[in-house]
């Protein structure tokens, strides 16, 4: 079935993860970058609060964003690819029924909520503090009686691993489930094993977090697969390698006073038309402009 035939972004959704296992999604921080990655082949897209944080408002990732600075990312997305769109809700911003309302709006296929406290911190830094399971249990319930659309999926992310341990984070998430999380998202595993006691505990999907630079190692699809985890997410990983490439864009025509030393690893303006079919546009524009 193509995936674009299905009628909303959370059956999208659903069908990429029938489709393909682990379900690899990745990041885009906007609108060409969401492009770039529906060529590349992939399935499903992730909007990141720390991309949102960091790519369009140049602020750390720790709780400073709003929703409507997340739906603004959301709609530049949904707009230019049918992929479904998984979302980072962090907190849900203490009204998780007008987040999933507004997100469904929008055109996400899906949301996660964590249990941190409403000033979240990165999942793979140290200093957080997590809500009691109550008041995430809560959010989730909350999420759940808002949803416009049946196949919108709500899932749980857990910090809980690192701050409580294995054996409570299940407990948590297991509580989570019975909320109506229909997944759960992992946070900070170090092991192989934890995703495999997630997997096994849970009989739900469950998301693992590849993300660099963090807690957890960069295990391999295959290797993830071999722990029976659903879904892969690489949520910043095209947003650091741009970013380490127009530092040395930067640097480089500050030194030498011209950019032909890195010209050559520039995106041609043919490639970038390609991907933005920028020519059969022109010729729109060009026959509503004719007389």
């Amino acid at each position: 079935m193509s995936l674009t035939t299905v009628s909303s972004p959370g059956a999208r959704f659903r069908a990429a993860l029938a489709a393909e296992r682990p379900l690899q999604i990745v990041g885009a921080v906007n609108a060409c970058c969401a492009l770039l990655a529906t060529r590349a082949g992939y399935r499903a897209l992730y909007l990141s609060g720390a991309g949102v944080a960091n790519a369009s408002r140049g602020l750390p990732d720790l709780g400073m964003t709003t929703l409507d600075d997340v739906l603004t990312d959301v709609r530049r997305l949904t707009a230019a690819t049918e992929l479904p769109l998984l979302v980072d809700a962090d907190t849900a911003w203490d009204d998780p029924a007008r987040t999933v309302r507004e997100m469904i709006a929008a055109g996400a296929a899906s949301i996660h909520i964590e249990d941190q406290v409403e000033a979240k911190r990165c999942g793979h830094r140290p200093g957080k503090q997590l809500v009691p399971a109550e008041e995430m249990i809560e959010r989730i319930e909350a999420a759940v009686r808002a949803k416009t659309d049946p196949n919108f999926v709500v899932m749980a992310r857990t910090d809980a691993l690192a701050e409580e341990g294995i054996d409570a984070a299940i407990a948590r998430a297991g509580r989570y489930i019975e909320a109506g999380a229909e997944m759960i998202f992992a946070e900070a595993c170090t092991e192989l094993a934890h995703y495999n006691t997630f997997v096994r505990e849970l009989r739900v999907p469950v998301l693992a977090n590849i993300t660099e630079f963090g807690k957890t190692p960069l295990f391999t699809a295959e290797e993830l697969r071999g722990a029976g985890v659903a879904i892969v997410l690489y949520p910043l990983s095209a947003f650091r390698a741009m970013n380490a490439a127009a530092v040395a864009t930067y640097q480089a025509i500050r030194a030498d006073g011209t950019q032909r030393a890195v010209v050559g690893r520039m995106q041609t303006r043919d490639e970038l038309y390609e991907i933005l079919n920028y020519h059969a546009a022109e010729q729109q524009l060009d026959r509503t402009q004719k007389p």
